[in-house]
């Protein structure tokens, strides 16, 4: 609650933790770059090899894989507006633009997804037979590749870098699954394996991908984030001796890991100036277990009417 203020003659704290928020952001920044310039770069080798091994598989993974690096880029340029500190126009920061990018990606990986449904399910009863051996090895390079990618996005918390890393994990998983039917088909003749596996791994890359792009309309309607409960918060507050009541309570989410909470507070006991500053010690150190990025609390003398009454 470092920085202090006063509304309406009511003690007023705060509290964030803009280092650790300006690190973690940077380091998403960057690993969004890498997988961004890779899966571009792939994506053209892709083109190349699909024509090469008349693979009709692997010319529509280079189209999805296209659709994955303009969603990366948009995603890389919004997590660096993310980083930039509050200012007259967004009082709590840019942080909510990294969550932008997750609903963006995740309505782009939700549409691929069913792009490649439905191109690899009439494959089903008319499949082609490809170059065996190419595949082969595009399906090396692409599991490394985009393996990589995921491993640096998955290492970030936020729902922009997990969306994100979901492109990436289903490129790797398609890869996976050219990789082990292009073995097969260097011995027998079934190709009805290659559309097959894409349905799988596309099935369950869409499941996953739609609980992120749950998780991220929950963020936008402030829903009390994943894993917290505001009971728990107002319980630790009540729990202190000179607090006779919480209410007000509202616990909500800017990106999916920077949380905000608020609350007023009501003192047992009329408190004079020096009393109010050792509550409000009391108070920060109830509410550091729970690394809130931002927190508001405002303090109530016994029988003052609270004015956010019919808030």
């Amino acid at each position: 609650m470092g920085t202090e203020h006063r509304h309406g003659g009511h003690p007023h704290a705060h509290d964030g933790h803009h280092h650790h928020a300006h690190h973690h952001a940077h380091d998403e920044s960057r690993a969004i770059g890498v997988a961004f310039f890779l899966n571009l770069g792939f994506t053209l080798v892709e083109l190349v090899g699909g024509l090469l091994t008349n693979s009709v598989a692997i010319l529509a993974d280079a189209l999805h894989d296209l659709g994955d690096s303009l969603a990366l880029g948009l995603g890389w340029y919004l997590s660096r507006v993310a980083r930039r500190g509050a200012d007259a126009s967004f009082s709590y920061g840019y942080q909510r633009f990294s969550l932008l990018g997750a609903l963006i990606n995740s309505l782009v990986l939700v549409g691929g997804s069913v792009f490649i449904l439905v191109e690899a399910v009439p494959r089903l009863w008319a499949p082609e037979m490809p170059h065996a051996e190419g595949m082969f090895l595009l399906a090396l390079l692409g599991v490394a590749v985009n393996g990589f990618a995921a491993w640096r996005l998955k290492r970030s918390g936020t729902l922009n870098a997990q969306a994100m890393g979901w492109h990436l994990l289903e490129d790797m998983l398609g890869w996976i699954a050219v990789l082990v039917v292009s073995i097969v088909l260097m011995f027998v003749d079934w190709p009805v394996l290659d559309p097959l596996l894409s349905v799988v791994f596309t099935a369950f890359i869409l499941i996953n991908v739609l609980r992120t792009l749950r998780a991220t309309i929950g963020v936008f309607l402030q829903a009390v984030p994943a894993g917290a409960a505001l009971a728990d918060v107002e319980a630790a507050l009540r729990a202190e001796a000179d607090v006779a009541a919480v209410h007000h309570g509202r616990l909500w989410t800017l990106d999916g890991e920077q949380h905000v909470f608020t609350a007023h507070v009501v003192a047992a006991r009329s408190l004079d100036a020096g009393e109010m500053t050792v509550l409000k010690g009391r108070v920060e150190a109830r509410l550091a277990p729970f690394g809130f990025a931002h927190t508001t609390i405002e303090i109530e003398l016994p029988g003052e009417n609270c004015r956010d009454a019919h808030g």
